[in-house]
């Protein structure tokens, strides 16, 4: 019997040695996972913006928005996505800038963002403007000039 016992012994043993290795790692992923999970919680809540002013001006089509980034996230302009009557205008529409830097990523907290979207053919309705962690606004008061 005391063999037969050690051989199952050893049987289990390895079997151990062959699951826990993985269960380990999923546990460690799992973990990571969640943690990422809780950064982008944080970024969203700490993410605020205004909409300062929408104009769409008729005679070139074009529609201007100036943003302000109220909150204490820095957002990234590439991942703000503008919506007119809930379509998003092709990108080469769509021109940037912050404080004259058209080519910069980052709108810092305190920065004001200013988006043209060119060949608007007719005033929206609705713009949405959605930032990269989901926080979004509605505007629907479009100045007209």
């Amino acid at each position: 019997m005391s063999g037969s016992a050690a051989i199952i012994f050893i049987g289990l043993l390895v079997a151990t040695g062959i699951a826990v290795p993985p269960l380990i790692g999923s546990f460690g992923s799992l973990a990571g996972a969640q943690g990422q999970q809780v950064d982008r919680g944080i970024d969203a809540l700490n993410t605020e913006f205004g909409v300062w002013r929408v104009t769409y001006d008729s005679t070139d089509d074009r529609l201007a928005l100036e943003l302000n980034n109220t909150g204490s996230t820095t957002l990234s302009i590439n991942e703000t996505n503008v919506l007119l009557d809930g379509v998003i205008p092709t990108p080469q529409n769509v021109t940037t800038d912050i404080a004259g830097d058209g080519a910069t990523d980052l709108w810092l907290p305190g920065e004001t963002l200013d988006i043209t979207v060119a060949n608007v053919d007719t005033k929206p309705t609705r713009v949405k403007i959605v930032t990269e962690n989901g926080v979004a606004r509605t505007e629907n008061e479009i100045t007209e000039i």
